[in-house]
């Protein structure tokens, strides 16, 4: 007999609640075994802590959620180099000020940069075209790994997607506009960047055999 939507909701909780009670070692031995579920739980229970720290520097919330979801991507991308000699928790804060530290150094120089362009030469100027094939081919495959990647999502996954860096849209707004709460969003966005990121790679690999 099939289970009623009320079991599958209490087996749903109840999975949920016992992620929440696992340290944060349980959660890494998880998600070196490529547990989604780990991760998400990591995300989810340190989200906010990343955030406040990121945004108390850079004073912007698009630059913040930025930098937050890719502070959550190169944690997954170099969760095997944690060796353990801080906090779980330290070497996240890590990498988030390193990624922040990278965005003001950036901003400051292009500030500068444009301080000593002319006004002249910002009008606009003839399109770069002219890549070679190879570089042609490595494009259209990167393109098709992101177009398929993005087909494998949910519609309104995807449509998060297209809102957020499409359209350019903040996180409060897309909330606003599809019913749902801003850590949802922060989350499918990160979710759907780590699927482009692994495609991508993947097409990359190919580029090159």
């Amino acid at each position: 007999m099939p289970r009623n939507d009320g079991a599958k909701s209490c087996e749903r909780s109840a999975s949920a609640l016992c992620l929440s009670e696992l340290t944060d070692q349980e959660l890494l031995e998880g998600i070196r075994r490529s547990s989604e579920s780990h991760f998400n739980e990591l995300y989810e229970r340190y989200f906010q802590r990343i955030y406040g720290f990121v945004h108390a520097r850079v004073r912007n919330h698009a630059d913040t959620e930025d930098i937050v979801q890719e502070t959550f991507t190169s944690v997954f991308r170099s969760i095997e180099n944690y060796r353990g000699q801080a906090s779980l928790l330290s070497w996240i804060f890590g990498i988030a000020k390193n990624l922040t530290n990278n965005r003001l150094r950036r901003a400051q120089s292009q500030r500068a940069k444009l301080g000593l362009i002319d006004p002249e030469h910002l009008r606009p100027g003839q399109p770069i075209t002219g890549c070679s094939p190879e570089e042609q081919l490595h494009m259209r495959r990167y393109a098709e790994a992101i177009s398929q990647e993005l087909g494998l999502q949910t519609k309104w996954q995807a449509r998060i997607f297209e809102m957020r860096h499409l359209e350019n849209l903040p996180i409060r707004e897309i909330a606003r506009r599809t019913n749902r709460s801003s850590d949802a969003i922060r989350s499918s966005l990160y979710r759907t960047k780590r699927m482009m990121l692994q495609a991508v790679t993947l097409a990359g690999e190919r580029s090159t055999t």
